[in-house]
C-alpha cells in the first residue's frame, strides 16, 4: 500500500510560478532525525522562544471571558487597536497617523503584505525586491501575477545600488519598489541617509514604496526608522507593514499593521473586506494592552537577543566558523565554512544536522543571492547555542566529511 504519495499540483496556473519549497527537504529531515531520538539544536525557524508579556497574556483571558466578544469582528481591526497603533508610531517615530484611514490591522504583517500585493498588482506589473529577502516579499506579487526583480541586497548599500542600476537600464520604472530593513535574513540595518535617496528615487520615478519593518524593535544600536519620517503618506504612494510577533513574543496570535496612504490603505481594506472578518476580538484587544502597557519587556527582549547573538559569534569562531555580528533582528546570516562551500546551502544545512544536530535555513531560499548561506534564528538558550558550537567542531575540523 503506497503511503503520502506525491499529490500533483503544477497543472494549476498560480502554483507553476512558484519553485518547489527549498525548506521542504531541510524540515523533513529534521523531522526524520527527531522521530529516531536525536536532538536538534534548532536555528532553523524564526519562532520567538521568549514568553509573551503576562499584562498581554491576562487582558487576552479577561476578555475571552466577556460575553459578545467570540463573533466575527472587523475586518480592518477594532477602533481601538488602530488607535494604539497610531499612538506608537507617534512615541516611537514621531510620526502622526489617522487611525481611520491610515492604519489597518492585519493578521499578521504576512498577511498584511500578501494582500496588498493582491490589491494593487496586475498582470506584468514589474517590483524591485530584495535577494535575499522574507520569500513573502517576492512571492506575494509573483502569485499576485506581477514580475519580480530580484536586486542584491544583501547589505542596505549594495540594494540601494541596484536599484539605481536597474532604473537606468529599465524601459519602464517598476510598480512598486520592496523594503525590508532590518533584513530578514540578513541582520542589517540601513541608514538614514538611505531612506532619503531611496524615498527620492519613489519619487522621481513614480513607484509605490513598501516597507516591512517587522523587526522595528530588534536591534543592537541606532533605532530603525520608519519611512514615514522622511516623506508624508500623502505626498507619496508609500505603505509600511509591522507586527507584534517578534516585538511582545506574540508570533502565533498573528496581530501585525498596515499603514501609510489612505488610498493604498483603502485597496488593502477592500480586498480585505472579501477575505476576512479580521484577527479574534479578544486577541485585538490584547494587543491594545501591548502596545499601551509596560514596554520593559521590548528592552529585555533586546538585551536576551543581544546576549544570544554575542555568544552564538564567539563561540562559533572558536569553534571555526566566523560569523558577521549582525546589526539589529533575531537572526545571523552566515557564509559557509570555506571547505563546505562546494556543497551548497542546502547540503550543507543537512550535513550539519545529520553530523552535529544542529539546523539552520539554507540561504538559498531566500533568493539565488542567498546560495552561499545560512540563516540561523537566536531562538534557543546561550547554553544550548554553546553546546551546537561544541557539536559543531568536530564537523568543521573533519576532512573526510568536506570532501563528500
Amino acid at each position: 500500500m503506497q503511503t503520502n504519495p506525491e499529490i500533483p499540483t503544477d497543472e494549476f496556473y498560480r502554483i507553476k510560478r512558484l519553485p518547489p519549497y527549498v525548506f521542504a527537504e531541510v524540515n523533513k529531515l529534521k523531522a526524520q532525525l527527531r522521530a529516531d531520538g536525536q536532538d536538534i539544536i534548532d536555528f532553523g525557524f524564526g519562532n520567538p522562544d521568549l514568553p509573551t508579556p503576562q499584562h498581554v497574556i491576562d487582558k487576552l483571558i479577561e476578555t475571552v471571558q466577556k460575553p459578545k466578544v467570540t463573533g466575527y469582528s472587523a475586518s480592518k481591526g477594532i477602533k481601538g487597536l488602530r488607535q494604539a497603533c497610531s499612538r506608537y508610531y507617534d512615541r516611537r517615530f514621531s510620526v502622526k497617523l489617522d487611525a481611520e484611514d491610515q492604519i489597518i490591522a492585519t493578521i499578521g504583517s504576512k498577511e498584511g503584505f500578501a494582500n496588498l500585493a493582491q490589491a494593487i498588482t496586475a498582470p506584468g506589473d514589474v517590483i524591485y525586491a530584495p535577494d535575499p529577502s522574507y520569500p513573502l516579499h517576492a512571492y506575494g506579487f509573483i502569485i499576485a501575477g506581477a514580475t519580480i526583480q530580484g536586486i542584491p541586497a544583501i547589505t542596505a548599500e549594495e540594494y540601494l545600488a541596484g536599484v539605481k542600476v536597474a532604473l537606468a537600464e529599465a524601459e519602464k520604472p517598476p510598480m512598486a519598489i520592496v523594503v525590508c530593513f532590518p533584513s530578514n535574513p540578513t541582520g542589517m540595518t540601513a541608514d538614514r541617509a538611505f531612506y532619503e535617496e531611496i524615498v527620492d528615487i519613489a519619487r522621481n520615478c513614480g513607484a509605490i514604496l513598501l516597507s516591512d519593518l517587522a523587526y522595528s524593535e530588534i536591534y543592537f544600536g541606532e533605532a530603525p526608522p520608519s519611512i514615514f519620517e522622511f516623506v508624508d503618506p500623502e505626498e507619496l504612494m508609500a505603505i509600511e507593514t509591522i507586527s507584534l510577533s517578534k516585538t511582545y513574543s506574540m508570533a502565533g496570535w498573528r496581530m501585525g499593521f498596515a499603514v501609510g496612504n489612505r488610498r493604498l490603505i483603502a485597496a488593502l481594506t477592500r480586498v480585505k473586506s472579501y477575505l476576512d472578518y479580521g484577527a479574534f476580538t479578544p486577541i485585538q484587544v490584547a494587543a491594545c494592552a501591548a502596545l499601551d502597557g509596560p514596554q520593559d519587556c521590548i528592552d529585555e527582549a533586546r538585551e536576551i537577543y543581544r546576549k544570544r547573538r554575542d555568544v552564538l559569534v564567539e563561540s562559533f569562531g572558536r569553534a571555526g566558523w566566523d560569523i558577521p555580528s549582525p546589526d539589529a533582528s533575531m537572526f545571523a546570516w552566515a557564509p559557509l565554512p570555506p571547505k563546505f562551500a562546494h556543497l551548497g546551502s542546502v547540503e550543507f544545512s543537512k550535513l550539519l544536522m545529520k553530523e552535529a544536530g544542529v539546523a539552520v535555513s539554507p540561504g538559498v531560499g531566500f533568493g539565488e543571492n542567498g546560495e552561499g548561506y545560512v540563516r540561523m534564528a537566536l531562538v534557543e538558550n546561550e547554553q544550548r547555542i554553546r553546546q551546537a558550537a561544541r557539536n559543531l567542531r568536530a564537523l568543521l575540523h573533519s576532512d573526510s566529511v568536506a570532501a563528500e
